[in-house]
């Protein structure tokens, strides 16, 4: 199996904008806490690349990302073992990118109070 290259955000950003595309394999509702903010990004959770790995250009840089660097490490192993050669991994995934500042969307922080608010005007 050929070593995956990690790069950092820095470099993530840049292949970006030549181009690349970026592939966030967490699951939907750790994307609802916080997203990459990126036009050329895709959502294929770990848990269904082997079932939709096809959706994902061959022909294009593509730069795989999770929570930290682990999933998409996996997920960059199935693609490679798949055909996919133009690949990176983002390492330390949107942690590092947020760490980074690079752009997110998050999820407007509730109170406890407004929270619990929702809750009981769902029930009603």
């Amino acid at each position: 199996m050929s070593n995956i290259k990690n790069v950092s955000p820095k470099e993530a950003q840049l292949l970006i904008r030549k181009g690349a595309v970026l592939i966030d394999v967490r699951e939907p509702r750790e994307l609802s806490r916080m997203a990459f903010d990126v036009e050329s990004c895709m959502n294929i959770p770990l848990s269904r690349i082997e079932q939709r790995h096809q959706e994902i250009p061959a022909n294009k840089q593509v730069i795989v990302a999770c929570q930290r660097g682990n999933r998409s490490l996996a997920a960059s192993r199935f693609l490679i073992s798949h055909g996919h050669r133009k690949l990176v991994n983002l390492q330390g995934g949107i942690s590092r990118w947020a760490g980074e500042g690079m752009a997110v969307k998050q999820e407007p922080k509730q109170s406890l109070l407004a929270r619990i608010l929702q809750l009981f005007s769902k029930k009603a």
